[in-house]
């Protein structure tokens, strides 16, 4: 636990949450601030700050339960999709360093936009970023 996380002060009971699921390693409770109503956060028991700090034997755990509650949140809004998303360090939009997975129940036409999308300056250039990243993966 850290001591100034909200999100291990909800875990340990110290701040009230909507919560929707709790299991062995995961707790999941509804957005204070939702993109959509119905948008929730599964977050780990135990604090990581991000996804490169949870340990590997976790990931099913956590997948499992990232699964069960997003059926059960496309069920009870009558949404006809489910975003699911993580945000990694500040400047991928992090605002709470504990690692949590967005759940955001979409509707058709509900207006919401992801991301714009840009095209590689040339065919070349992507397959050198490629390259480089799998040699980064060595």
């Amino acid at each position: 636990m850290s001591a100034d996380c909200i999100f291990c002060k909800i875990v340990a009971g110290e701040i009230p949450s909507a919560t929707i699921h709790e299991s062995e390693h995961t707790i999941a409770f509804l957005d204070i601030a939702p993109v959509i109503p119905g948008h929730a956060l599964v977050i780990p028991r135990k604090h990581y700050a991000n996804l490169f700090e949870l340990p590997d034997d976790l990931g099913n755990a956590l997948l499992s339960d990232v699964k069960r509650v997003g059926e059960a949140i496309v069920s009870a809004t009558g949404a006809q999709g489910l975003n699911l998303g993580m945000n990694n360090h500040e400047a991928a939009g992090q605002l709470v360093m504990h690692a949590h997975f967005h759940l955001i129940p979409r509707f058709d036409g509900d207006g919401l936009k992801l991301w714009g999308q840009q095209a590689y300056e040339s065919q070349e250039a992507m397959m050198a970023l490629a390259e480089k990243i799998r040699n980064s993966l060595s």
